[in-house]
């Protein structure tokens, strides 16, 4: 594909308590990105804008109002939408723009108030909504309840307990801990994990992701069209989007991720690597046990189970899965958060990243994002410069 990411920032993950908006957060990312890429904002030719609902904003047409605010005028602009693959997908849209030879310099910017806006119970209701509305959202069958029950059918198929999605959480908030952007950088083990409040079994308070607020931002352009400071990023090599039933009684597999294991097979087609080539992995996480069939789903182990068990998704182990900190970690304003995927794993391969990194970095990384149970998924998978 040759799509070059050069350049990209982020703002913090949290609950924001300054009475700064999306507008501020979003100008923040652009700047910083544009800056991190040797870039004027001047020199931008589209702007691809994700975020996940207009009710967490509160601004309809978000796209044209980002780009106002942000001094942009006489550019391509579109908005993007896909559930918790909003910014993955955004990211997916701007290199097709490129690729494409449409546009020569993509700003990618996600954003989303998912924790300081509305209370979370409103938040709660919407996010059902965000499933089938009339058959769950509209009846409160919530996405903790969701989640869960695919995660008991992956159980009793796998053997996979609590334990174990407890021990991928403590990790994933350990590995936060390193990182100055999360939202929740805890000290704690997985015994701490299974003493959290219970909210829908397996699941506890410490399995789930938290509401947060931020932006990302990542520019991508064709090799020629970068000043020098550009020049030795990451590209995406391979990308695919891949989506299953809504409804997840109506699939014949409850607890697999049929679709992300049909859009990863073509995004590893595409970059011309083998899922063993992944050296690196940022997952979606929106629960603790979805990380589990997420790679179980992506096929970059043959048991992802057994090695979960045996450490190789460790920080320190063969394939380092969610050094960030992931979802749980990090946190998750759904439009930014594929956003900060993808620039996460591409600053790991220039070995620019600020938190936890590989020993060595490798040639290749996988990005995994999901709207829905895996109902919309989307693969990416980026090359280290050569």
């Amino acid at each position: 594909m040759g799509v070059v990411i050069a350049g990209g920032a982020m703002t913090p993950f949290n609950r924001r308590k300054d009475a700064s908006s999306y507008r501020d957060w979003c100008a923040n990312a652009f700047h910083a990105a544009c800056m991190d890429a040797g870039l004027e904002a001047s020199d931008i030719d589209a702007l691809v804008v994700a975020t996940e609902s207009d009710f967490f904003s509160l601004q309809l047409n978000p796209a044209a109002l980002v780009a106002d605010h942000l001094g942009l005028r006489d550019i391509h602009v579109q908005r993007v939408e896909g559930g918790g693959a909003t910014g993955h997908l955004a990211v997916q849209a701007g290199a097709a723009l490129v690729a494409s030879g449409q546009a020569r310099r993509v700003a990618v910017l996600g954003f989303e108030g998912s924790a300081s806006h509305l209370p979370p119970a409103s938040m709660s209701l919407l996010y059902a909504m965000s499933y089938d509305a009339w058959a769950e959202g509209m009846i409160e069958i919530g996405s903790a309840s969701i989640y869960a029950l695919s995660a008991l059918a992956y159980m009793a198929q796998t053997g996979a307990t609590a334990e174990d999605f407890a021990g991928i959480s403590a990790r994933n908030h350990q590995n936060a801990r390193s990182n100055p952007k999360a939202h929740l950088p805890l000290d704690v083990s997985a015994a701490d994990v299974l003493a959290s409040p219970m909210v829908s079994s397996p699941y506890r308070r410490l399995d789930c992701s938290p509401l947060s607020d931020g932006a990302a931002c990542v520019v991508l352009s064709r090799p020629d069209a970068l000043p020098e400071v550009g020049k030795g990023r990451a590209t995406l090599a391979g990308t695919a989007i891949a989506n299953d039933l809504v409804r997840l009684g109506d699939r014949p597999d409850v607890g697999r991720f049929r679709a992300k294991t049909t859009a990863a097979q073509r995004a590893y087609a595409q970059a011309g690597c083998r899922p063993a080539d992944i050296g690196l992995a940022e997952v979606y996480d929106s629960f603790s046990g979805a990380q589990l069939q997420a790679l179980d789903a992506l096929g970059v182990v043959e048991d992802a189970l057994a090695s979960e068990r045996d450490g190789h998704f460790a920080a320190e182990g063969a394939l380092p899965v969610n050094l960030s900190g992931g979802l749980l970690g990090q946190g998750a304003p759904v439009g930014a958060t594929g956003v900060a995927q993808v620039l996460t794993a591409a600053l790991q391969l220039e070995g620019r990243y600020e938190g936890l990194r590989p020993q060595t970095p490798p040639r290749f990384a996988l990005v995994d994002t999901h709207g829905g149970v895996a109902t919309l998924c989307a693969v990416s998978v980026l090359e280290a410069p050569r």
